[in-house]
């Protein structure tokens, strides 16, 4: 679990004696415990595993680097250095398990090291809380880098429409990214070269992914790993509803006329690059959009911008207040009516209902030239101010890709 670390959105300074503002300041008030991702938790026993490769020793803890900047340690739940096939819980190296082991020569002689991290996710109510993450990190083919495979646990992708191409490790971008740069920090402090197979698995995580949608989306055998800042902010419970209406109230007592509720950290910096908010106009609604309109109509700001994900944005579109995964979903029938009306032909729209995300029935439509990403931000924009009528609040709303690119806009409208 993790010993210690900076909580979400640290860094931002406030006046002695004021409430802050943001994404930090709602955690606070929440009087809830931030937890980490799998991500994160993969990082670390990569940078461990690594470490141990190259000097024989396991730091422990561990400390990583978040994306935001964050500096986090990890204590660590398994550790084995050994050399052969895929390390198991009872310290038995299985040669025979390397894939590719049989053609090449000297395999069943590759040394490598495992280290795992337990999961914790703080107050959240996340179904990978207390799994237990390891990588396996080996030596890999010269000028190769770091290669990613999935181990027992982790899934695989089958179907198209996610953020990684099909039949790779459900390992998702900006986790990648993560042990990479761990990857290189290792290697510069040790002598490494930087090219290694790093293998990830999750105790379980078969079984722990039929509680997930993975097996829906054509992630098969495990889970995914995820996590886009490291840190996992409890959003499902009644707290974090309460924080959402404490963070509008910081913005009306600091005389804010323009504040942003956004679905998670991307669509924050989205907001913050294309309306310069300052940090205390920040609402983090995650998935209860809702809670912020619902607030605002009794509370009004002259002005709020929504920000989110497409997919879940287009659950807004649909009317859906809670866009939680467990409680709303994508539907695709509506995507492909709203491309019907953007002037889609009828094979396109069958494909957009065919489509296995939200994000795959975006990418159809813009290669069509048809603005599904506008129709459904103008949906999401008209749900909203259904919502708010009778409160002197206009409402944008910009829609995003994984990679933060915006994919639609609708722009300013009052009630």
């Amino acid at each position: 679990m993790a010993a210690a670390g900076a909580e979400a959105g640290a860094g931002a300074e406030t006046q002695p004696g004021a409430t802050a503002g943001g994404r930090a300041g709602q955690l606070k008030s929440s009087g809830l415990r931030h937890g980490w991702t799998t991500g994160a938790c993969a990082t670390a026993a990569t940078k461990a595993a690594y470490t141990a490769l190259l000097t024989g020793e396991f730091p422990d803890p561990v400390v990583i680097i978040l994306p935001k900047g964050q500096q986090p340690a990890f204590a660590l739940a398994a550790e084995q250095l050994g050399t052969g096939g895929r390390p198991t819980p009872d310290g038995t190296p299985l040669a025979a398990e390397r894939p590719d082991a049989a053609e090449r020569p000297g395999a069943a002689e590759e040394p490598f090291a495992m280290a795992g991290v337990v999961k914790d996710a703080g107050d959240d109510p996340d179904v990978t809380h207390g799994a237990l993450i390891r990588s396996t990190v080996r030596a890999g083919a010269p000028g190769t880098g770091v290669v990613f495979r999935a181990g027992p646990g982790v899934g695989t992708v089958t179907k198209a429409g996610l953020p990684l191409p099909v039949g790779e490790p459900a390992i998702n971008p900006v986790p990648r990214q993560m042990i990479r740069d761990a990857v290189a920090e290792v290697a510069a402090a040790h002598g490494g070269s930087g090219d290694v197979v790093v293998e990830i698995s999750v105790d379980h995580g078969e079984e722990i992914a039929r509680s997930t949608w993975n097996p829906r989306l054509g992630i098969l055998g495990g889970l995914s790993i995820l996590g886009t800042t490291g840190i996992v902010v409890p959003y499902s419970c009644s707290a974090w509803i309460d924080s959402i209406r404490r963070g509008v109230d910081v913005a009306r007592a600091a005389g804010r006329t323009h504040v942003a509720g956004c679905t998670g950290s991307t669509s924050e910096k989205v907001a913050v690059a294309v309306h310069g908010l300052p940090e205390d106009a920040l609402l983090d609604m995650g998935d209860f959009a809702g809670a912020v309109l619902k607030y605002l109509k009794r509370h009004p700001v002259p002005r709020l911008t929504i920000a989110g994900g497409f997919a879940k944005l287009s659950k807004l579109a649909a009317g859906h207040l809670d866009l939680h995964s467990a409680r709303s979903q994508v539907d695709k029938g509506y995507l492909a009516e709203l491309a019907r009306r953007g002037g889609a032909d009828e094979g396109l729209s069958a494909a957009v209902a065919a489509a296995n995300t939200g994000l795959e029935a975006v990418q159809l439509c813009r290669a069509a030239g048809v603005p599904l990403g506008d129709l459904v931000a103008e949906a999401a924009r008209a749900t909203a101010l259904g919502v708010l009528l009778g409160s002197p609040v206009a409402v944008d709303v910009i829609c995003i890709d994984r990679a933060g690119t915006i994919v639609g806009r609708a722009e300013p409208l009052g009630p």
